[in-house]
């Protein structure tokens, strides 16, 4: 079986644009959680989201017409939007150019979401209800399609080989980027372009969550302490917005072209609940299979791990369900890792956050240091596992295990470790 590495990250979230700027402020404590103010909230329970910053990528923000061409913004929804401008930071990064037809057939996407474009769906609904489907865009359909992240990017770079998504909610992320490393291990491809991006918040996005009852409502007059993982004062997830997208690459083939080496993909593991549409199955048994079937397919132990960016959603049920799994998988070796939540500092990012998350976590193994879960206060439950309250921590970590977990019962577990 071939080896895969990451040879380029790209990540535009509630912390801003770019890795090292996104890093530096997760590092810091920062937060990227606050007030929504692109639409009406008066009917809203939840007032507060994580959404991408405006502004130029020197300074952090994003401008859109440094990735898209202006003339193409309104063919397509925000989220791919958000896609195309993570896929194109992370090939930038990679430094990544095709030489030949074979090397544009050898080189694919994979870039997933959980559920697409739900305000261009929200707009031409509006449209057609008020008599005026006569002039609903063209593009309404290819907008909103989950898979024309990929398709665009293949456009943009002239990507030939596997062109695919993934869609399983906020595992999206990580089936994305384990699914398209298979395709590089199996030969299908030499180099893959994958990941995650979301941009739900919106009026139907936050409504739909509201009446779900999984959003935050405790804090909006707070929203950078909304979002606590673990915390006895939590009371749901923050929604937020954005894309992570990573350049995947067989290990001789980025060896050859000197490309600089972040991680490798070391494991990658997935189960189902078969238990219930949004909770987690009795001491979440089907996470525990996912981080098995994990290591198994890296051929590691719990043993072998520093660190966990846990999927830590900050909802009542499922973070302590996660931390019983994880105890259970690490057993002895549980006290001698670090495990965190950095949802706390961006909020949950449905399909891209597990992308997202692979990019910290990674991030974590080239600067050997911990994210904090912000927020962190005083545990609901007790553990001997450091979940790294308020404050980064430096430590050795050579390898990561990073958790997604999905509606419907789908978990995913990815590891990556430092390349030798």
């Amino acid at each position: 079986m071939r080896r895969v590495v990451v040879t380029g990250m790209g990540v535009a979230c509630p912390l801003g644009v770019g890795i090292e700027h996104v890093w530096k402020r997760l590092i810091n404590g920062e937060s990227g959680i606050g007030v929504i103010t692109s639409f009406d909230t008066t009917e809203l329970t939840a007032k507060i989201a994580g959404q991408v910053p405006a502004g130029h990528s020197s300074e952090g923000g994003l401008d859109l017409s440094e990735w898209i061409a202006v003339k193409e913004l309104k063919k397509m929804d925000r989220f791919i939007h958000l896609g195309i401008s993570a896929a194109s930071m992370a090939i930038e990064d990679s430094g990544w150019v095709p030489h030949s037809e074979e090397d544009k057939y050898m080189a694919g996407t994979m870039i997933g979401s959980g559920i697409g474009g739900l305000q261009t769906i929200y707009d031409g609904a509006i449209t057609v209800h008020e008599g005026r489907a006569r002039r609903l865009s063209p593009f309404f359909i290819p907008a909103a399609l989950i898979n024309l992240i990929s398709g665009q990017v293949s456009i943009k770079y002239g990507l030939k080989g596997p062109n695919h998504s993934a869609v399983t909610a906020c595992a999206t992320g990580v089936h994305a980027i384990g699914d398209a490393a298979r395709l590089i291990a199996y030969g299908d491809a030499d180099i893959m372009v994958a990941g995650g991006s979301e941009a739900a918040v919106n009026p139907l996005g936050i409504a739909g969550f509201c009446a779900a009852r999984a959003l935050s409502t405790n804090f909006n007059e707070n929203p950078a302490e909304a979002s606590r993982p673990w915390d006895k004062d939590r009371d749901g997830f923050v929604m937020g917005e954005g894309s992570g997208v990573v350049v995947l690459e067989e290990y001789e083939h980025a060896k050859a072209r000197g490309a600089k080496i972040y991680a490798e993909v070391a494991g990658y593991g997935m189960s189902g609940d078969a238990h219930h549409i949004t909770a987690p199955a009795d001491h979440h048994e089907g996470a525990f299979r996912a981080m098995k079937a994990a290591f198994k397919n890296g051929g590691l132990t719990p043993s072998d791990v520093q660190y966990v960016n846990a999927h830590g959603t900050s909802t009542p049920m499922g973070d302590d369900l996660e931390l019983e799994a994880v105890e259970n998988m690490f057993g002895n070796h549980a006290s001698q890792i670090a495990m965190s939540s950095t949802k706390s500092a961006v909020g949950h990012l449905l399909g891209a956050a597990g992308a997202v998350e692979a990019i910290f976590s990674i991030l974590a193994i080239r600067d050997n240091v911990a994210p904090p879960t912000l927020n962190l206060h005083e545990p609901s439950r007790a553990s001997i596992i450091d979940r790294v309250a308020l404050t980064a921590q430096e430590r050795k970590i050579d390898v990561v295990l990073s958790n997604s977990f999905g509606f419907g019962g789908t978990n995913a577990s990815i590891l990556f470790k430092r390349a030798s």
